[in-house]
């Protein structure tokens, strides 16, 4: 437990202040119609947009779980989340535009623009409440975890007093000012967050106990966790760390923030993006940002802390206060906190609150705008008027947070939540990807997907057969084919019900195609269809954007992954590796500019 300095307290106050100023300035524009509060009226620009979009994946969970999978696996386990990238910018370059084609208030809309019938309207409403609820639920309350854990070592707070505390003014915020509230309010949170972030890092990299980045990466704890590379000769590792990440979790999994295809609260930002051009800036920002340069604070705050706390043991040692359930390798990141100075202290806890209140009041918003249009107005009202969807909006927005608050006090850690969200959406990604662009796709491929990825997930999670089959050492098979059996098993199931289904209408598909225009061989059929009945789906002969845009993709991987890299490289002190890195950084750079304008070209 800290003092707070009335310079610590100041620095928050002001921060509490300007954050709830902001939401009380926009409300009024807010509440005048559903599209302000949850589109902001669909002109925003794309840097605003994309700071967002940062802003919300730092949340007080994030730097946790990076240090939980530091300390565990070493700096190379991150790749269970870096390997999202090639999701990222297939988003970027392929489906930004789509989405901001298809011109839909929610990606659930897109379901009764895609596809026909019952099955279209029961899956938008059940993954209305699926995702905009439970799945909601669960990824906020995993941020108030992280919070509780914050509050309980740094403050001494007790798990109740920190979710009300960082709970009201957060929904207050949230409840007044909608989509542009969140929006303006993460500029100011992203700075503040990524300035408490590489503040803590570079103080606590130089603590007496750790001696400097010199000395830290020498040290016995930490010499065997630095690669960022996974060890070669560690099948085990190898494959569980870098193959099925960078194989089948990032095109096969769904996971908010990173849905294959785009969607969530991405996909919100995107459609409410001035035009194309925006949405595809507002995620190639993101992506940079995301990966090549923001995680590196937290994994040098992570390093350090197996000098000081080398293991748990040293950990509850030195909080003893802390309760056995919420004991774990996430604790260290916290842990390290204490020891910042006054001022630091408090802007890195106001960094903290910030990436908090970013994070929940952007999966608040979004959660609420799928309960106003996919389910109220959809099963419930849908003759209510704009008045009444801004209502219903708050009033959900109170709601969401209620229950995720009350699910944060039975969780233990964010690395345990991380792994269960990855199987439960394993399996349902390629659907994602491959509905724009290919016709036989139909609304019964994704129920069955969902459900399959589902039941399976729950079984092996929750019953004897998970250890039976998959159990470390004593399983039938190794642990780390859990996951890909889980996508091999639910792929083959929808793949099954697809073609055991009837397609979509003529009618859905043509109408689909004609607004969207996503072209390619999988659309063949649809359009020699059309042409025998003298209907032209085509707005232009220009040629298929997909290929150009996977060249962009791999350019844009080869850009951040090598800047990450490089990064890397230059904090160990690494100048060779580091100056190949740029180099290709820089190549890749350059070359993915020239492919970007043919790109824009097309949309324009």
């Amino acid at each position: 437990m800290v003092s707070l300095s009335p310079l610590d307290y100041t620095l928050i106050i002001i921060f509490f202040s300007l954050t709830l100023g902001i939401g009380i300035w926009v409300s009024k524009k807010s509440g005048k119609n559903s599209s302000e509060f949850f589109l902001s009226g669909r002109s925003m620009p794309w840097w605003l947009l994309g700071v967002s979009m940062v802003a919300t994946t730092f949340s007080t969970d994030t730097p946790n779980l990076v240090t939980d999978i530091v300390r565990t696996h070493g700096v190379s386990g991150n790749w269970v989340w870096w390997a999202f990238l090639l999701t990222g910018l297939l988003t970027v370059f392929v489906y930004a535009k789509l989405w901001r084609k298809s011109n839909v208030n929610t990606d659930l809309e897109f379901y009764e623009l895609r596809y026909g019938g019952k099955p279209a309207s029961f899956l938008r409403k059940f993954r209305a409440v699926y995702l905009g609820v439970i799945f909601n639920v669960i990824t906020m309350s995993a941020v108030t975890l992280a919070a509780i854990k914050i509050g309980g070592i740094m403050l001494g707070l007790e798990p109740w007093q920190t979710v009300i505390s960082a709970g009201i003014i957060t929904v207050t915020f949230s409840a007044l000012g909608g989509f542009k509230g969140v929006i303006y309010t993460d500029f100011l949170l992203f700075f503040v967050a990524m300035g408490g972030a590489i503040g803590a890092a570079y103080y606590l990299v130089n603590l007496p106990e750790v001696g400097g980045v010199a000395a830290m990466i020498t040290n016995e704890h930490v010499a065997d966790k630095l690669s960022i590379l996974p060890d070669f000769s560690d099948t085990e590792s190898l494959i569980t760390l870098l193959i099925i990440p960078l194989a089948v979790q990032w095109w096969s999994s769904w996971y908010p923030g990173a849905e294959p295809g785009g969607g969530g609260y991405i996909a919100q930002r995107m459609l409410a993006a001035k035009d194309e051009n925006h949405a595809i800036g507002a995620t190639f920002f993101f992506n940079i940002m995301h990966y090549a340069l923001r995680p590196w604070p937290w994994i040098i705050v992570a390093l350090a802390s197996l000098v000081v706390f080398p293991d748990l043991a040293s950990i509850q040692e030195a909080f003893p206060s802390i309760a056995d359930d919420k004991l774990g390798h996430d604790l260290a990141y916290s842990a390290m906190l204490t020891k910042l100075p006054s001022g630091l202290l408090g802007l890195v806890l106001a960094s903290l609150i910030a990436a908090y209140m970013s994070t929940i009041s952007t999966q608040l918003n979004w959660g609420s705008s799928y309960i106003v249009f996919d389910f109220y107005k959809e099963q419930i009202n849908p003759e209510a008027s704009e008045k009444r969807l801004v209502a219903v909006g708050r009033i959900s927005t109170i709601v969401l947070m209620v229950f995720s608050a009350l699910l944060a006090l039975l969780l233990q850690n964010a690395l345990q939540l991380f792994e269960v969200l990855l199987v439960f959406g394993a399996g349902t990604g390629l659907i994602f990807i491959l509905r724009w662009f290919w016709w036989r796709i139909n609304a019964w491929s994704e129920i069955a997907a969902m459900f399959a990825s589902g039941i399976i997930s729950i079984i092996l999670k929750l019953t004897p057969a998970g250890a039976f089959f998959f159990a470390k050492e004593t399983g039938v098979f190794e642990s780390y084919l859990e996951y890909p059996f889980v996508v091999l098993i639910t792929t083959i199931i929808w793949l099954a019900a697809t073609y055991m289904t009837q397609p979509e209408s003529k009618t859905v598909l043509q109408s689909f195609y004609k607004k969207i225009q996503p072209g390619g061989p999988g659309w063949s059929k649809v359009l020699l269809d059309a042409k025998s009945e003298d209907i032209d789906l085509e707005d232009n002969k220009e040629p298929w954007s997909v290929p150009a845009g996977i060249l962009a993709m791999i350019l844009g991987c080869a850009l951040i992954y090598s800047a990450m890299f490089a990064t890397g490289y230059w904090i160990y002190g690494e100048t060779t590796q580091a100056f190949v890195m740029t180099i290709i950084a820089l190549i890749s750079g350059g070359l993915l500019v020239r492919i970007w304008k043919k790109i824009k070209a097309n949309i324009l």
